[in-house]
């Protein structure tokens, strides 16, 4: 790992300013419009604070919900399926955590402010990066323009969270000119730990983060371009309060090389071709848990080459978009135990034994203009997914004579119908997609799930999760008022979860027993979801949504981290250069919990947060001032998805300062 420590600090050197500037496309060249399936992209901040997390603004998307086991790096959860049946990218590129216990989901390696937008598609839409059940979240960096004169722009911000003493410094700078372009962004986060509604402090709550990103474009004639992107993440010290160990470092390398090629007068518009290379490294330790009879190590490591290549066409009524993905991971997990008498033997084993995951697909998304108002999308891909374990002989001890290698076949396809009738608009679909298991489910040896108190162990062998779904969508926009409504059900064959072991004893000294990953007949999964908007004045606006999810066994037994009903409702209210927001959001009662699964019941809760925002220039720069506070009321509380039930913030005053030059 010496090589990316002396890349990351090339990247860090390198990477003075960035830019805020959201520009959807590098080349200073102005074509026909393509009308390839618009994809909602959303600008990285939320009603309620203009500096959030990565994991923050996710959280307010009504089909992202979070695990979570700290105050840091969430696990994302879209339509109430784990990360295994959704494909999270950076800018279509794969990146997999090395973290056995999921403690590094991709979006923890990046920040709000290298992020222009976040792409999310349900289900089998999603499949354009790879095969997905869930559907897919890619995150989009930031991508200047070109422009015709020279220009530079920036922004820096700055904040305070007093609950947990969190201070953040988040700056960007961007060049812009006929035929160079430079991004560059910067941002430091530290906090302690925090304090629950009860005023005590929750323990091992406390993380520091550093990220840092670099873009360089240089456009290479009139219709092309090619750009170079780097993105360093370190984080120390994050505590983890809901596990029985913490991370003291992790380090990632994201980067990437891409040409851009536009074309006037044909049938293909635009072609982007991208390979990228990125790097992680992720050390779990239980040190600072001098209560632990056994101390333990956890270490992993994951590296992925990748090729990216995308075409998009238009030709009169029909649009469409073919994408070609193909990437190589490699991912490795140790575990050491150190007894109390260090003069006895340690214990070893490889909870990832050395896994590669080799993926090749094709992908094609179409739309057919039937009228002016209506469209015909159809769409899916083929992939081939390849696994070899290096040392295979762990998983042999649970299963005898598994293959080391094993070769995949992932086919997918979707289709929905959209029309608008006056002010309404429409969409029914479906789809129906496989997944292969992921590397844990596959090759998992003894990783501890603190949730229940198990250890895991994968099966080589595990058919391909099959899922069918269907979806529906009906919106309405007046003037001053719209409401929307969505739902979608799928039906997995073969759905992937653990069930006790009869056979094996506990590794680790806190478990109750073993579990092995096996297939259950079917599962299924409900989603609904009801939002409105309202201006009751010009200056006074409200928002509103409900949400409610249902998943079930074969047997008809609740599966675990489903969200109970949920609803949000606030009001914005703008006078000259103020703005006030308030909101309240919570969730019902969890009624449909799964003790087989580790649950236990939560009860309803409601939260109110509000802020007060307040623009005003200095010396031509236009500043933005911004103080708050969540959980006014300091609820206590703790909700489905807190791993352990650990208790969420109490009451966190914020303050934040915006300069945009």
């Amino acid at each position: 790992m010496r090589t990316l420590s002396i890349l990351a600090c090339f990247v860090t050197l390198s990477s003075v300013a960035q830019h805020p500037t959201v520009a959807s496309d590098s080349l200073y060249t102005i074509l026909d419009e393509i009308s390839v399936r618009a994809q909602a992209k959303e600008k990285i901040r939320t009603d309620l604070k203009m500096a959030v997390s990565v994991d923050e603004f996710l959280a307010s998307s009504e089909q992202i919900s979070f695990i979570k086991r700290g105050a840091y790096a969430w696990e994302p959860l879209l339509n109430n399926m784990s990360t295994e049946r959704s494909t999270l990218t950076i800018d279509g590129m794969h990146i997999f955590g090395a973290c056995t216990d999921k403690m590094d989901p991709i979006t923890s390696y990046v920040e709000s402010n290298n992020l222009a937008a976040v792409d999310i598609q349900s289900g089998q839409e999603g499949g354009m990066h790879g095969s997905t059940i869930a559907g897919s979240i890619d995150l989009k960096r930031k991508n200047t323009a070109f422009s015709p004169y020279t220009q530079w722009m920036g922004s820096y911000q700055s904040g305070f969270e007093f609950n947990n003493n969190q201070f953040y410094n988040l700056g960007n700078l961007s060049f812009s000119s006929k035929k160079w372009v430079t991004d560059a962004s910067i941002a430091y986060r530290t906090a302690q730990n925090y304090s629950d509604g009860n005023r005590e402090e929750v323990l091992h709550s406390q993380y520091k983060k550093f990220n840092t990103s670099l873009g360089i474009a240089h456009k290479t004639s009139e219709l092309s371009s090619l750009r170079v992107d780097a993105i360093f993440d370190v984080a120390k010290d994050v505590g983890y309060p809901a596990l029985p160990m913490d991370l003291w470092l992790s380090r990632a390398l994201i980067t990437s090389l891409s040409y851009k090629q536009l074309f006037e007068n044909q049938i293909i518009k635009v072609w982007d071709t991208k390979v990228y290379f990125n790097a992680i490294e992720h050390y779990m330790d239980d040190t600072t848990r001098p209560e632990n009879l056994v101390h333990m190590d956890m270490p992993g490591w994951s590296t992925t080459y990748g090729l990216l290549s995308k075409a998009n066409f238009k030709k009169g009524r029909y649009s469409s978009e073919l994408q070609l993905n193909a990437y190589s991971n490699r991912s490795i997990a140790e575990m050491r135990m150190y007894p109390q008498d260090r003069e006895k033997q340690t214990m070893f084993a490889y909870t990832w034994p050395w896994v590669t995951t080799t993926y090749t697909g094709l992908s094609l998304n179409n739309t057919i203009a039937l009228s002016d108002a209506s469209q015909l999308h159809v769409g899916g891909g083929l992939g081939v997914n390849y696994n070899k374990a290096k040392y295979i002989e762990f998983n042999w001890i649970f299963h005898p004579g598994a293959a080391q290698e094993k070769t995949r076949v992932l086919p997918s396809i979707h289709a929905s119908y959209e029309v608008d009738i006056h002010k309404f608009n429409l969409v029914v679909g479906a789809g129906y997609g496989h997944r292969a298991p992921s590397v844990s489910e596959a090759y998992g040896y003894y990783i501890y799930n603190s949730y229940d108190r198990y250890d895991y162990i994968g099966n080589p062998d595990l058919a391909n999760e099959v899922s069918r779904e269907i979806n529906a969508s009906i919106s309405y926009k007046g003037d001053g008022f719209g409401v929307e409504a969505k739902a979608n059900y799928f039906h997995i064959k073969d759905y992937i979860i653990g069930r006790i072991l009869s056979l094996g004893s506990p590794m680790n000294y806190q478990s109750v027993g073993v579990k092995g990953y096996t297939s259950l007949d079917y599962a299924t999964l409900f989603n609904f979801s009801l939002s409105g908007h309202y201006t009751i004045v010009d200056d006074l606006h409200w928002k509103g949504s409900v949400t409610y999810a249902r998943g079930q066994d074969n047997e008809k037994g609740n599966l675990p981290f489903i969200r109970p009903f949920s609803y949000q409702t606030s009001l914005h209210y703008a006078y000259r250069d103020f703005g006030i927001q308030t909101t309240v959001h919570g969730d019902g009662k969890q009624r449909d919990y799964s003790p087989e699964y580790g649950e236990s019941q939560t009860a309803a809760y409601a939260v109110w947060d509000a802020a007060l925002t307040y623009t005003f220039y200095m010396k031509g720069v236009k500043s933005v001032f911004q103080v708050g506070a969540e959980n006014l009321l300091n609820e206590y509380y703790t909700t489905y998805a807190d791993w352990g039930n650990i208790p969420r913030m109490g009451r966190n005053i914020f303050t934040s300062l915006k300069l945009n030059f």
